[in-house]
């Protein structure tokens, strides 16, 4: 069934379908979920930040804990697959530079990043001109500007451009590009950013004679879905919040659970330690930061450029953590809009399989 999907292209690498699993950090998508998504033909992805929140010394060396944990996701995922995968690095991280060369260093296919734009990334990248495999750079953003702005200064600085671009459109879960009011404008709706986009690269791809494949995400649910979006000239679609419903995600089952349990009403947008919106479902933990009753934590170590611990009402990665490890009353879940959707933990191959039945199905339709 997946042949009648169309493939998505990036350089050299070839998926067969064209969904790439989001990158869920904290430890949500790590060896077990890439792997599983990859051997179905797409491209999973190891979530890279507070990758190594679990180790034993995190508080103390939370550098060397992280790039230990990646190096080790990595290795395991190679195990289990032998598709495609990447790593979702966040450029507001602290450690952004040594995750990024331990990324490279352990040859993987991919490396989406988010959270700011990488405009100094180039630099990083010459000091490893000498592998041969050099993985794609992928750039997450919110806005025909982000993009723009990424594309206009790799090109005058370092010569070179992205490998591909993913939209990242105001549905999706977790820390949002738009500002609180941004969200529910019809400017930002999903289409019409990828509309832009699709203008954008195209004076960039003539110029370098390269394909710059561009891969939306944020609310696509279906196969449906990944239909209408490459009908408009998406190359592939990023899925996080339909991979967390799987048996392979590396959360806890207890943060499924809040997933197939959620109402519409549930999801909300809450404002992030971090000083960015953020989308998840509600739980007790929330409305009580809410109330005021979460105090102001000690931090040893600062992973985030953007958050003052000393101001905050608690620690994201602590939260985060605590919720992937099943303790969603010390944490919460990032969630996309349509969670509440999810009725049911299934398997990626199921997953994906029925995704690419609603494709065909909506091809048919659609003829």
């Amino acid at each position: 069934m997946f042949e009648k999907m169309p493939k998505l292209r990036i350089g050299e690498f070839v998926a067969k379908m064209p969904v790439i699993q989001g990158g869920m950090s904290v430890g949500v998508s790590l060896s077990r979920l890439a792997s599983a998504v990859a051997n179905q033909g797409g491209i999973g992805v190891i979530g890279a930040a507070g990758i190594g929140m679990l180790e034993p010394d995190f508080r103390m060396n939370y550098m060397e804990a992280n790039q230990r944990a990646l190096k080790r996701e990595i290795r395991l995922t190679r195990e289990k697959t032998d598709g495609l995968i990447g790593v979702n690095i966040m450029a507001a991280l602290s450690d952004f530079n040594q995750l990024v060369s331990t990324a490279i260093e352990e040859m993987i296919d991919f490396i989406f990043i988010g959270a700011g734009l990488p405009l100094h990334l180039p630099k990083l990248m010459l000091n490893y001109n000498f592998m041969k495999h050099i993985p794609k750079i992928v750039p997450i953003v919110s806005s025909e500007k982000a993009a723009r702005i990424i594309f206009t200064y790799w090109d005058r600085h370092y010569n070179i451009i992205p490998d591909a671009i993913v939209i990242e459109g105001p549905m999706a879960g977790g820390h949002l590009g738009f500002k609180k009011d941004q969200i529910n404008s019809p400017s930002n709706n999903l289409k019409n950013i990828l509309k832009e986009v699709l203008i954008t690269k195209k004076w960039f791809e003539e110029k370098y004679n390269k394909d710059i494949p561009v891969i939306v995400a944020g609310g696509i649910f279906s196969g449906s879905d990944i239909y209408d979006m490459i009908k408009l000239g998406a190359n592939g679609v990023q899925m996080g919040t339909r991979f967390v419903a799987t048996e392979e995600c590396d959360a806890d089952k207890s943060f499924k659970d809040t997933y197939i349990a959620c109402k519409k009403e549930d999801i909300v947008i809450i404002d992030s330690p971090v000083g960015m919106p953020g989308r998840a479902i509600n739980n007790s933990f929330l409305r009580n930061v809410k109330l005021g009753k979460r105090k102001p934590v000690k931090c040893g170590w600062k992973c985030l450029h953007g958050c003052d611990f000393r101001q905050v009402a608690y620690c994201i990665n602590i939260a985060l953590t605590n919720a992937k490890m099943g303790l969603l009353e010390k944490g919460f879940a990032f969630a996309g809009a349509n969670a509440y959707r999810v009725n049911e933990i299934t398997s990626v191959q199921k997953l994906c399989q029925s995704l690419s039945e609603e494709y065909v199905l909506a091809a048919i339709n659609d003829s």
